[in-house]
């Protein structure tokens, strides 16, 4: 596992004990899982009573660098042995790669579930629709008749399964140009596949 300079310093910070207390490490070690795994988490965490007398730019910089720390071992799948290896290398005790390991370990389906659902690939277009709109005036009741295409994108992600749809609205000379650059893009791999 491989991590910047910068959120190894981070992790390092994390693991000094002049730095971080035993009770405000795993602190912000719950509130950096919360973070990641809850959408509803927000900066709160971070306000604990617990973590008042740290600096905000350190703790901010500790809690990016353990959420860092925590996605990349969930994407490379690290088990016990190799985080607590890892964990070592920065200088963790043991008490501390104990209390990182067992935070880890009980939230691993969680992160692995998240990480999935990221996905891989960017989504396929399946099908698109349109219809013609007419403005005949505006909200402040100027007169404007314009035409105007509103267009659907069904999209297919292939990781999720899920089919999305992206829906834009756009004037006659916009969707001109989108369909010219569609067709300069189908006749680039066209020639991209014959070579």
């Amino acid at each position: 596992m491989e991590l910047s300079e910068y959120v190894q310093r981070g992790v390092q910070t994390l693991a000094d004990p002049g730095s971080f207390d035993s009770n405000a490490f795993a602190l912000l070690l719950r509130a950096a899982f919360q973070s990641l795994l809850d959408a509803r988490a927000d900066e709160a965490a971070l306000d604990h009573p617990g973590l008042k007398h740290i600096d905000p730019v350190v703790l901010k910089h500790c809690h990016a660098a353990a959420a860092t720390c925590i996605l990349e071992a969930g994407k490379h799948g690290l088990d016990k042995a190799t985080l607590s290896t890892y964990l070592e290398d920065c200088k963790f005790d043991q008490d501390r790669i104990e209390i990182f390991c067992t935070e880890y370990q009980n939230n691993k389906n969680s992160l692995e579930i998240l990480l999935g659902s990221i996905g891989r690939s960017l989504p396929h277009i399946t099908d698109v629709s349109w219809r013609l709109e007419y403005q005949i005036k505006t909200n402040q009741l100027h007169k404007m008749y314009r035409p105007g295409y509103l267009v659907t994108l069904n999209v297919e992600n292939s990781d999720s399964r899920s089919s999305p749809e992206i829906s834009f609205s756009c004037s006659m000379e916009e969707l001109q140009d989108l369909v010219g650059k569609l067709k300069d893009a189908s006749k680039s791999l066209e020639r991209a596949t014959q070579l």
